[in-house]
This record gives C-alpha cells, sequence and structure tokens, in this order.
C-alpha cells in the first residue's frame, strides 16, 4: 500500500470515529430493546437470520466459526449465541475503545474481542466460515476504504462460507455522516460471491411512529415492500 493510500485510509479512520461520537447525543431510548420499534425490528431480523440459518446442517451450527466487524456492544453476537453458535468459535472486532468494553461486560470471556482497525486484523485467510458486518459500511464514506474492508473480508472466509452483510439502502437526508449501499454495490463489492438477499426492516423513523399507537402495525406497514429500507445479504465463497 502506497503512502498516498493509507493516509486516505487514516483519515477515513478518523473520520469514522467522529462521526460515532457525534451519535452520542442520541437519545439512548431510541436504541433500548424495550422500544416496540426496536423489538419488532429485531424480531424481524431474527426470523430471517434463522431462514439463513437453514440452510445450514443444524447440528453443524455449534461448529461454525464467525467474526463479526464492528460488533459494537455485543448484542450480536450474543444473538448468535442464542441461536446455537459456539462462544469460543465467535469473534468481535471493533474500532471504539467504549464500545468493546461494554461487549467485554455482557459477552462470555471464552469469546475473543479485538479492538481496532479491521483492516488490521491479524489472522490467516480462509480462517471463518462467516464474516459477519452490520451496519458498518454505511458509515464508512470514502469508497477506496470499502473496497479495503470488503477485500479484507473476503480473505477471512473460507471456500464453502460466505460474509453476511445488514445494511440499509437508502441515504437519509438528515444523516450525512451515513449512506445507503444499494445491492448492485454490495456485488460490486464482493464479485467473486454468489449472493442471496433478503429485503426487510420497515423505514426506522415510520416504525417509530406507528409502534407508538401500537406494535403490531409494524407488521401490517412492513407487508409493503417499499417500506422496507434495509437488505440482509448471504455472500457465498465457491
Amino acid at each position: 500500500m502506497d503512502s498516498i493510500t493509507k493516509g486516505k485510509l487514516d483519515k477515513e479512520l478518523a473520520d469514522i470515529k467522529q462521526r460515532y461520537l457525534r451519535r452520542g447525543n442520541i437519545s439512548p431510548y431510541k436504541y433500548n430493546p424495550l422500544n416496540p420499534a426496536v423489538y419488532m425490528i429485531n424480531q424481524e431480523k431474527e426470523r430471517i437470520l434463522i431462514k439463513w440459518l437453514r440452510q445450514f446442517n443444524l447440528s453443524t451450527i455449534k461448529d461454525l466459526k464467525l467474526l463479526e466487524i464492528g460488533c459494537g456492544s455485543g448484542n450480536n453476537l450474543l444473538q448468535f449465541i442464542k441461536l446455537g453458535f459456539s462462544p469460543h468459535l465467535l469473534m468481535g472486532n471493533e474500532l471504539i475503545p467504549e464500545r468493546i468494553n461494554a461487549a467485554k461486560r455482557i459477552l462470555p470471556s471464552e469469546l475473543i474481542l479485538l479492538e481496532g482497525d479491521a483492516l488490521n486484523i491479524d489472522m490467516p485467510d480462509n480462517n471463518f466460515d462467516i464474516v459477519f458486518q452490520s451496519m458498518v459500511f454505511s458509515s464508512i464514506l470514502n469508497n477506496e476504504f470499502q473496497n479495503h474492508l470488503a477485500n479484507k473480508m473476503w480473505d477471512l472466509v473460507k471456500p464453502g462460507g460466505g460474509v453476511l452483510w445488514y445494511d440499509f439502502v437508502f441515504n437519509n437526508p438528515k444523516n450525512k455522516d451515513v449512506r445507503g449501499i444499494k445491492l448492485n454495490e454490495v456485488k460490486l463489492l464482493f464479485p467473486q460471491g454468489k449472493v442471496k438477499k433478503w429485503k426487510l426492516t420497515l423505514a426506522p423513523p415510520l416504525a417509530g411512529l406507528i409502534t407508538k399507537i401500537h406494535p403490531s402495525l409494524y407488521t401490517i406497514f412492513n407487508s409493503f415492500p417499499f417500506l422496507k429500507t434495509h437488505i440482509l445479504c448471504w455472500i457465498k465463497k465457491t
């Protein structure tokens, strides 16, 4: 990597940290699991994850090695444990020290957590059955950084495994710190992968409004595909 490219990547890394710091002013209730909009979104995502997992031999889930890029405070990794993954075969990477400290407080001690830039993960290629990212790429505004991270994730995946991707597809005009990533962009990031996708997640601002009336309205509104804003992709490496 030449010095100009490294300089651009280092700048984007610093900018990513600032974007996450700015989110500290958001009301904690917005992401509280007791918030009806949050638990309806999470329950829908879990149902899709179960559909995805049923592609595997269910008896082998406990033997799958999974790495999450940008694991935050560890909630996704807890969900994978609940779905049958073995903690000692799970690994999380997180850039923000406060988040990884929060993850350490709730995750089993045998689960390995790596702090720092995901591009610097020192692991052998073809090491994981699954490399997972959730809402990470939409916070990366530099195309070159996105490409480098996608290549790193792809290198870490074993043949026969894949990248599991969850992110939104539309730009948020009220938040310039994020940008949507459409399916065709996902395919360009992983040109060698075979992509299967599910569309899900009612637009969060709308979900927040209607679930104040009643949580069941989430299901009704979410039956309209044009109101769904996220995709879950399984990008298989052959």
